[in-house]
């Protein structure tokens, strides 16, 4: 029988952990998986909790915080000493619909070149980037990602169908530019091929990453509607917030200039060197990626 394993990274906010395991233990039919914490710069007493709470889980507690790449990797390295065949990444921030465990996985098993799926995924109401836009009926129907796209002229990545109402028009499970770290399945066939993520990244783009290398070795990245979850959006690293500019605006270029195209890569060069003119976090940040210094940066909260 295969076997699963579900990976929550955990990083403050211990009131959407909880709801997060809440969800993912009432909202799932009988099915065979491990739950695994990693459970980010966390105390004692918050171990002690979390374990009485759920006495089923796996709880890998880190002295510090380590980041999403680092973070997702000692999950991976968990679940594969478990014999794990499948392993589905969460955040800590979100609420799951029906069965996703279970139907994640059965879609995954109908084709073998499948090797990442990311699943339909909301704002959780309130959560919107623009929460004056919509209506109180409309609100948990604001779509977070309906698949990946990848802007290679300007390098930048965004979600499909982000800030529209689900009216049925993203139904169709299809390959896609990237499947996004905040809900990912990952076949244990593609971890043996490709590895573990780039902690270079630190926070950001390695899931854009990871998908890039997961395409190169031919397997599938695929999009697949039929079940869904509710995201909180950033909850520890508010979009806009020096976090989220520090660390987009560095990736974005070692991202760029690993896998763009000659001509993307003399247009990030020069979009590099207006942002370093623009002073402050841009500055560092650009400073930071051709100094090299990548991993954890000096801008966290």
């Amino acid at each position: 029988m295969d076997k699963t394993a579900v990976i929550v990274l955990h990083y403050k906010n211990e009131s959407d952990t909880y709801e997060c395991l809440d969800t993912l233990h009432n909202s799932s039919s009988r099915v065979d998986y491990t739950t695994i914490v990693v459970a980010n710069e966390v105390s004692d007493q918050f171990v002690d909790k979390i374990k009485k709470r759920f006495p089923q889980i796996i709880v890998i507690p880190l002295q510090t915080n380590s980041g999403f790449a680092e973070g997702i990797n000692i999950g991976i390295k968990k679940a594969r000493s478990l014999l794990s065949d499948y392993m589905i990444l969460l955040n800590n921030d979100v609420v799951l619909g029906k069965d996703l465990v279970k139907r994640m996985v059965n879609f995954a098993k109908a084709d073998l070149s499948i090797g990442l799926v990311s699943p339909k995924i909301y704002f959780s109401p309130g959560n919107e980037y623009h929460k004056s836009r919509y209506k109180r009926e409309e609100r948990g129907k604001v779509i977070w990602y309906a698949g990946g796209l990848i802007d290679w002229s300007n390098m930048y990545a965004s979600h499909r169908g982000v800030d529209e109402i689900d009216q049925g028009q993203y139904e169709k499970a299809i390959d896609t530019d990237f499947a996004t770290g905040c809900c990912m399945l990952i076949r244990r066939e593609l971890i043996e091929k490709i590895g573990f993520f780039d902690q270079k990244y630190f926070l950001y783009f390695e899931d854009i990453d990871y998908s890039m290398r997961a395409k190169g070795n031919g397997f599938k990245v695929m999009y697949y509607p039929k079940v869904c979850l509710w995201h909180k959006n950033a909850a520890s690293s508010k979009p806009g917030s020096p976090i989220h500019v520090y660390y987009q605006t560095r990736n974005r270029l070692y991202f760029g200039f690993k896998y763009a195209s000659i001509a993307t890569k003399k247009s990030l060069l020069i979009d590099s060197m207006r942002l370093a003119f623009k002073g402050g976090i841009w500055k560092k940040a650009v400073l930071d990626y051709y100094l090299g210094r990548m991993g954890k940066g000096p801008i966290w909260n």
